[in-house]
């Protein structure tokens, strides 16, 4: 089955929807979610369910722990020590205004989103380039810039991958800072008398009269999410909005959403199993899995520069398919790469 995609592009947004198959060689499902870093939320829409199976519930209870670090020296991220015990891959990516680039002295590129007046610079360390030559210039520039010359300090939010390292490592190696352990905020609810919009997978722009778009589905899963009224009744003043036609009215559909800082091996957990969910017939023709980025992240995607002064969406949702089909979404601000 062929991926297809297509784009729709606002003043303000850019959302891009395909179809795929998740038993299709070429399916990009697994490469988007590994490379989407910086989530806060992930939220699963079952049609047709009052009670979560006890294999979903365990992993949405498994999505922490995080960790949050205030005002730490940024010269911390680039010693050996914190190197060699928590760095496998990966960069050191600072988003800075002019007058703290200038002040740092390090090198870096202006902000493709600037404009005219270049305000915000984008400067990127290879943290394991920096671990293989800790007596080079380089290095010795930028340890002088963090320590001396712009001591810059943050707040930091950390998650561990694992690697066969204990988790206590994190608290003890930040225990001269104010290191706080959280968990994920949970929420589980039962949405009664849901109208939903009937979908056909293969039908990614829908069919007149016999199905919708991705793209209504889309905007209808915002109001889900918001707790909006979806009956476009005369006497409310806060939504207009209405269910997308043709919909059918479920029972019961269950959401839960998760809330934190949370891993995108956590997120493959979820997608496998609500892939795995379909395996005994269910009432449910499809169920749907979202995640939303940190508004303020410095990037998007691996390693695409985000902008986040004109709203800061990066996002993608699932609609998976009880066929194993299934669409993808990603929609990203107007400062932003086209997803990718």
């Amino acid at each position: 089955m062929a991926t297809l995609r297509r784009l729709r592009e606002t003043p303000r947004h850019l959302l891009v929807c395909e179809k795929s198959n998740f038993g299709h060689d070429k399916s990009r499902h697994r490469h988007l979610v590994e490379t989407h870093y910086h989530n806060y939320r992930v939220s699963f829409l079952i049609p047709e369910c009052g009670i979560l199976s006890k294999e979903l519930k365990n992993l949405v209870m498994e999505t922490g722990p995080y960790y949050f670090v205030k005002n730490l020296p940024l010269h911390e991220l680039i010693s050996q020590e914190f190197i060699n015990t928590f760095v496998k891959k990966g960069k050191l990516i600072l988003s800075l205004d002019k007058d703290t680039y200038e002040e740092t002295g390090l090198q870096g590129r202006p902000s493709q989103y600037s404009g005219r007046k270049i305000m915000k610079f984008i400067v990127s360390i290879d943290l394991m380039d920096l671990s293989f030559n800790l007596d080079s210039k380089k290095y010795e520039r930028i340890s002088w810039s963090f320590r001396e010359k712009k001591p810059l300090k943050f707040d930091f939010l950390l998650a561990w991958h694992h690697t066969g390292i204990e988790e206590s490592v994190m608290m003890s190696y930040f225990s001269n800072y104010q290191i706080q352990e959280h968990q994920p905020k949970v929420s589980l609810s039962t949405l009664r008398d849901l109208q939903c919009p009937v979908l056909q997978s293969g039908e990614l722009q829908g069919a007149l009269e016999v199905s919708c778009s991705a793209l209504e589905l889309f905007d209808w899963l915002g109001a889900v999410f918001s707790n909006a009224n979806l009956n476009n009744e005369p006497n409310d003043f806060i939504s207009t909005y209405c269910c997308p036609q043709p919909s059918a009215v479920v029972a019961k559909a269950y959401l839960c959403t998760v809330t934190g800082f949370i891993l995108p091996e956590k997120i493959c957990l979820l997608l496998e199993q609500l892939c795995h969910y379909f395996d005994e017939p269910k009432l449910a023709p499809w169920v749907t899995l979202s995640v939303q980025g940190f508004a303020d992240s410095p990037v998007s995607w691996r390693e695409n520069e985000h902008g986040f002064r004109k709203g800061g969406e990066h996002l993608y949702n699932f609609v998976i398919f009880n066929n194993q089909d299934y669409w993808l979404q990603m929609a990203v601000g107007a400062n932003d790469d086209c997803p990718p």
